[in-house]
């Protein structure tokens, strides 16, 4: 298959345009094409002489997909689904809220970290996203023009993908680009730390961990990465770092009835983060299939909130969406990744059947 020119870097455009034999500024008008202009075809770059669009055609694919399905939820929140050249599916949300759109993307095909609570580990890893991949969930949902803000935590692990997302964070940010305030994005990781010690270096976007539970044993049962990238070590970075300005760091927390909301928890966690300058966001848990985790109730996810804001821990609970649409992410890709693999099995028995 031809490569895709849209996600490539205005560095690798002008290389890409000199090996075709083509004049360097030709590089700086694609970019401009690609990231600035709402076309999704060669024949529509009118500045471009024929002989280069018929260059670019014969080598490149323009690389732009749209989603195979959407489901719209009661509370405004769409649930995307898009198919990758693998016959795999990876999802992406689009959350109004207000005046803000806030747009969900996933980074790779399934998840290789196995976390406990989440139906993407599930599926098992499947493949990397590529740094067009990612920027198209932006680029071809139709609310592409409304959006204010965009979070990496779809599916995957960002930074078991670190190339493809920091080239995915440059083409949105550069002014060749979408040219969109990197304060407008985060981050979500488990904490890999050799990837967040890049990230923190090579981007200016916020930065989101999923912490859950503050002690080591409790965190190594929820998420098997805590073995080779201790809780501890991840916080020590956090702590060198310094987050200076309006850059942010917050911890992502789903709370589990009884196991993680405990007074012993507040009093750790306020210990953990002691000297950060940061806020946790508290999650509902919504159980998913094969999930022996206890969700909690309002009254204790709100009694958890109080405990950790007295302890002057800027706390909040995210707001729950898209419940009726399958929004929690892996669980619409994984009800269509089984419906193609029940079609398989349908023609797969139709044709030994007729044999």
């Amino acid at each position: 298959m031809k490569p895709a020119l849209f996600g490539k870097t205005l560095a690798e455009l002008t290389d890409l345009v000199i090996e075709l034999g083509l004049p360097n500024f030709t590089g700086k008008q694609l970019a401009d094409w690609l990231y600035h202009k709402e076309i999704d075809s060669f024949a529509e770059m009118s500045n471009l002489s024929k002989k280069a669009r018929e260059l670019l055609e014969e080598n490149y694919a323009f690389g732009l997909h749209a989603p195979a399905k959407v489901q719209t939820s009661a509370d405004g929140t769409k649930k995307y689904l898009f198919e990758t050249q693998t016959e795999k599916f990876i999802e992406t949300a689009m959350i109004p809220d207000k005046a803000r759109r806030t747009v969900c993307v996933s980074s790779q095909v399934g998840c290789k970290m196995g976390c406990l609570f989440c139906m993407t580990g599930k599926q098992g890893f499947q493949g990397q996203l590529t740094a067009g991949d990612i920027v198209n969930q932006i680029r071809s949902i139709p609310e592409h023009n409304e959006i204010t803000n965009i979070v990496y935590m779809g599916m995957g692990e960002p930074f078991d993908n670190l190339d493809e997302v920091l080239k995915s964070i440059e083409i949105l940010t550069s002014d060749w680009g979408f040219a969109m305030s990197p304060r407008r994005i985060t981050v979500s990781s488990i904490g890999i730390t050799p990837g967040l010690v890049r990230f923190l270096n090579e981007s200016e976007a916020h930065l989101a961990i999923s912490l859950h539970t503050p002690f080591h044993e409790e965190r190594q049962q929820l998420m098997p990465v805590q073995i080779a990238y201790p809780l501890s070590e991840v916080i020590d970075v956090i702590k060198q770092w310094h987050f200076r300005g309006q850059r942010r760091v917050s911890f992502e927390y789903i709370v589990f009835s009884g196991l993680n909301d405990t007074p012993r928890h507040v009093k750790e966690l306020s210990r953990l983060l002691s000297g950060i300058r940061c806020r946790i966001n508290l999650i509902r848990f919504h159980p998913v299939p094969g999930t022996p985790l206890p969700a909690t109730d309002e009254t204790s996810i709100q009694e958890f909130k109080e405990a950790l804001v007295k302890k002057g821990i800027l706390t909040t609970i995210r707001a729950s969406r898209g419940q009726d649409i399958y929004a929690a992410c892996g669980l619409l890709s994984t009800k269509a990744l089984a419906a193609n693999k029940e079609q398989s099995r349908k023609i797969f028995d139709q044709k030994n059947s007729n044999k």
